[in-house]
């Protein structure tokens, strides 16, 4: 999976997560990538940097211009899980929190029949309407190879919830 930083023909921001790039590539030609704010399907990658946070201890060192040793191997652990300072954490939540009161405001919720009427409304043979639910990753993955427009939500539907 890929994140693109994305713009549309408004000027609007936003971010969406792909399989790789030519699914970006055959979902854009194919006009199934939207702007979320207008609903424009001119849409376009922004430009991205990656997030890196300096080592703490990097001010401390003094700036050698040393040539760093090149790894004859890949490491045998991958590296540790580093979690976000808590500040950082507690945006990250509320941004959640904005998306999932807009997703259950402005959809239907479908639970386990996700990928049924997604397939539905992409053949016609359903009504168009935003939905959200469940399904299993194998049929995320047909959905998404079979050219309809899905995309992975960072939380539990309320309705799931106990």
């Amino acid at each position: 999976m890929i994140r693109y930083a994305l713009k549309c023909d408004q000027n609007h921001k936003f971010e969406s997560w792909f399989q790789n790039a030519d699914a970006f590539d055959a979902l854009t030609a194919a006009g199934h990538v939207a702007c979320p704010d207008c609903g424009s399907t001119k849409v376009a990658k922004s430009l991205m940097a990656p997030k890196v946070r300096p080592a703490r201890n990097a001010a401390a060192k003094p700036e050698a211009q040393e040539t760093p040793p090149v790894p004859t191997a890949a490491p045998s652990t991958p590296a540790p899980h580093v979690a976000p300072p808590p500040e950082v954490q507690a945006e990250i939540e509320a941004e959640i929190a904005k998306l999932r009161a807009k997703v259950e405001a402005e959809s239907d919720y479908v639970g386990e029949d996700f990928a049924e009427e997604a397939r539905a409304m992409h053949l016609g043979e359903a009504p168009e309407r935003a939905i959200y639910g469940e399904t299993k990753l194998e049929d995320a993955k047909e959905l998404i190879e079979d050219g309809v427009p899905v995309m992975p939500l960072p939380f539990t539907p309320t309705r799931k919830v106990n």
